[in-house]
This record gives C-alpha cells, structure tokens and sequence, in this order.
C-alpha cells in the first residue's frame, strides 16, 4: 500500500469511527440526531428519522429484539438480520464484524447457546461500551467484545465457524484485507454469511467519492459481481448473493450530503453475501 492509500484509507476509517460514534451517541441521548448527518432541522429531508441513514428501517422483527435490551435495539445501525439468514447451530462460535451495540452479538448467543461462543468486533470506543453495558443487562456468559479493525482481525487462525456482519465490510476501504482475514479466522468448512450494501450496475463519481456517502454506507459498496470475485480470490466457495431490499437512491443521495443521487444508472441494494471455506 502506497503512503497515499494509506493517508486515505486512514481518512476513510476516521470518517466512520466519527460518524458512528455521533451516531449511537445521539440516539442512546434520544436527541434527533438526522440521517442526513446534520442538524435536527434538517432530518426532515430523510422523513425525520434518528437513525443514521434510512437504510437501516425494518430489519428485525418484534419476535427477534423481544427481551433484548432497549440500547442494543436503538444502537443498531445495520442493514439486514445476518443472524436470521445464517443458520446458526448450538455449539458454534461466531464472530460478528463491526458488532456496534451488540444486537447481532446477542441474539447469536442466543443460537449457540450456551456451549457456543460469540466474539464482537469494533473499533469504535463508544460502541464497545454500549455493547458491553447490553451484555451485562442481558446477562449473556458467551459473549465477548474486542477492539480491533476488521482488516486486522485479533483472534488466531481458524478460531470460528461462522463470521456474521451488518452493513459493515462496505465501510473497509480494504476489502481484500477484510475477506482475507474472513478466510484466515473460519476454521475448514465455515461460513461466511453476512448482510452487506451491494451495487447493481454503476453509481456516479461524485457519490462514489463522497466521504459522508461512504460513512452512510452508500459509496465503498462493491459492485455484485466485483463482490464475488473478490470472494473467489480469497479461497472462498460457493458464494452467493441475495438481494433482500432495494433502496431509493433520491432518499440515499439525501442523507449523503453533497453527493447527488441524479445520474446514476445503478442500484443500491441491501444483499445477504454467503461463501464457504474449503474442508
């Protein structure tokens, strides 16, 4: 890596680390924090929400976050339910990428149950206090959070069966780095089955270099099939993708600030990304 990429990819991770930390700040202070990313005046043009981009509406289900603490609901910042689709099984140990208030965390523990083992991993400070605060409300044993960036991933090689993430590997400005470390901790056989901000066909430059489109979750997205590729030459097998949501690119570009949705040819589409290691 060049001192420039890495001078912007540092940028990059300052971007979100800030902009997720004001985030799960100004919702657990029930402030009405816009998604737009500005002043409460403003989050009109999103339809007044307090999440940090509209992307996140409706991912769990009422039976899903039923006995979960109130901070882990209202810190997440995701864009599907991995837990949903990964078909956790008792026993397994998980690691959740980018594991912000701890929700995924949770309701994996609550799939593995007690003789399996979740791992939670942010870098955000303000993050892993939240999601420790939860797992004490929660009174959940197998759990626990590390500090860490997920392009450096601080557990050994082959610790866990199952890598769970929620609209998080599209912030990395080093994906490759991300999918290797993915491949690096599955033990043989795991699954990689995560929720993720996928591009169908092509999104203007402008948005695509948009510092806030790529805090919002919009500009790092990797194109589907560039997605797969990227999968392939990191080891995995029989990868796939599954869009479950299409989201309108007029609401995205307006939470985005200056970048514009007008233009663009391609989707924004929430997707649920799922690839094996080899036995």
């Amino acid at each position: 890596m060049t001192q420039q990429q890495g001078s912007e990819t540092s940028s990059i991770r300052d971007a979100v680390r800030e902009r997720y930390a004001s985030a799960v700040t100004a919702v657990l202070n029930r402030e009405p924090a816009s998604c737009c990313g500005g002043s409460a005046a403003e989050a009109s043009c999103c339809g007044g929400s307090s999440l940090v981009s509209p992307i996140v509406i409706g991912n769990y289900t009422p039976g899903d976050t039923a006995g979960l603490p109130e901070e882990a609901v209202l810190a997440s910042f995701g864009c599907g339910n991995p837990v949903a689709l990964a078909k956790l099984e008792p026993g397994q140990t998980v690691l959740d990428l980018g594991s912000g208030g701890g929700i995924e965390v949770l309701l994996s523990a609550k799939r593995v149950g007690p003789d399996g083992f979740v791992y939670g991993l942010d870098m955000t400070d303000e993050m892993l206090a939240v999601a420790e605060r939860n797992r004490a409300a929660a009174s959940v044993e197998n759990v626990r959070f590390l500090k860490g960036e997920i392009e450096s991933i601080p557990l050994p090689d082959a610790t866990v069966d199952v890598i769970i993430s929620n609209c998080v590997i599209n912030l990395s400005a080093d994906k490759d780095a991300v999918l290797a470390e993915a491949y690096r901790v599955l033990r043989p056989g795991g699954w990689f089955a995560v929720s993720d901000i996928v591009i169908q066909g092509e999104l203007t430059p402008d948005l695509r270099s948009s510092m806030d489109a790529w805090a919002g979750c919009v500009a790092g997205a990797l194109e589907e099939q560039d997605y797969l590729r990227r999968l392939t030459a990191a080891g995995f097998i029989d990868a796939g993708i599954e869009v479950t949501r299409t989201h309108d690119l007029a609401e995205i570009g307006c939470y985005s600030g200056d970048a514009s949705a007008s233009g663009n040819t391609g989707s924004v589409v929430s997707a649920f990304i799922r690839a094996r290691k080899p036995e």
